[in-house]
This record gives structure tokens, sequence and C-alpha cells, in this order.
């Protein structure tokens, strides 16, 4: 399939959102939400994003960014949105924002990630997605800023491999040297 065979979708179509209420048990033992909980609910969320997109079943494959910025406490609702921000062949980036509403249903945010979701075919292999179209200047900018954190992705993916691969080298140098 040719890149412009695939079928576009805009960001709406796959927007998501999911609602909690603060239970004692998602309560770390300074009394606020558990991070690793939250992390659980975003990493759900996006991948419900990913999956409305694609129309397959998704893999996480990174969190690029997470951050955060408020703590939550012990019945807060709180309230997940997440979007899709960029897509490539087979892989989309979801902003996930985390907010607290308040009773008053006035809503402020304590966290905001980013990740990177795979589609994969019935045999767990990448498939292509469709397209992203962006229909505000929201959406566009934040299509830009994805692009700069693949790059950087990218860029650090290729600096891990470089060092991973130097101390390989070193390793089997010591051994030769020694052996």
């Amino acid at each position: 399939m040719q890149i412009e065979d695939r079928p576009v979708k805009t960001v709406a179509q796959s927007r998501t959102e999911q609602i909690q209420i603060l239970m004692p048990e998602h309560i770390n033992g300074y009394q606020r939400l558990f991070g690793g909980k939250l992390m659980e609910w975003i990493d759900v969320v996006a991948a419900v994003a990913a999956r409305r997109h694609s129309g397959c079943n998704v893999t996480t494959a990174s969190v690029s960014q997470l951050e955060f910025t408020k703590a939550a406490y012990v019945n807060s609702t709180i309230v997940l949105k997440a979007q899709l921000t960029y897509v490539g062949t087979t892989s989309m980036e979801v902003r996930v924002d985390t907010f607290v509403e308040h009773l008053n249903g006035s809503q402020e945010m304590i966290n905001r990630a980013y990740l990177v979701m795979v589609a994969l075919d019935e045999n767990d292999n990448p498939v292509p997605v469709p397209m992203l179209r962006c229909e505000t200047r929201e959406e566009e900018l934040e299509w830009e800023a994805a692009r700069r954190r693949r790059a950087f992705r990218k860029e650090n993916k290729l600096h891990y491999v470089s060092i991973k691969k130097e101390k390989h080298r070193r390793t089997m140098e010591e051994e030769l040297f020694n052996g």
C-alpha cells in the first residue's frame, strides 16, 4: 500500500475522554494520586484514541514526555483527554491531558503526556495507519511540535545505538586482551 492510498481521518474522529473519581486505592503515601496509577490511565486512554484512529490493536512504543504539574487528592474527579497529534506510517503520537474537575465544573490541568502507539495486525506486525488531517491552527501547531519530538527521538535512538555498539566493541577488546 502506498502512503497516498491510505485513508485520511481528522483529529476529532479519534478524540477520547475518560473520567475517574479518585478512591483511596489510587493514593500514594503522601495522600496524593499515585503517579503509576495515572500512567496506567494515560496509557489506556491513549490506546483507545489510537485504536479509534487506526482501526487496529495497538501497542505503546514510547512515552516521550510526562509532566506532573499538580497533585490530585481522594474524591477528586479526574478527566483524561486524548487526541492524536501526529501519524507516521505505522505509528501515532497521542497527547493526553489530565485535569482535576472541580464540583463547579471548572478544570485544572495536572498532567500532560505524549505517547507513541504502533498499530498491529492479527500477527502483531506493524501496519499502516490512516493519515491525519489537521483542521485547526492548534492541531497544526501540535503536528509541527510532534515532528520535532519524533526527530529528537530518532536522534536519541541513534546516539543510544552508537553508545551500545561502542560498549560492545570495548568489551570484545577487553576479552581478547585479557583472555
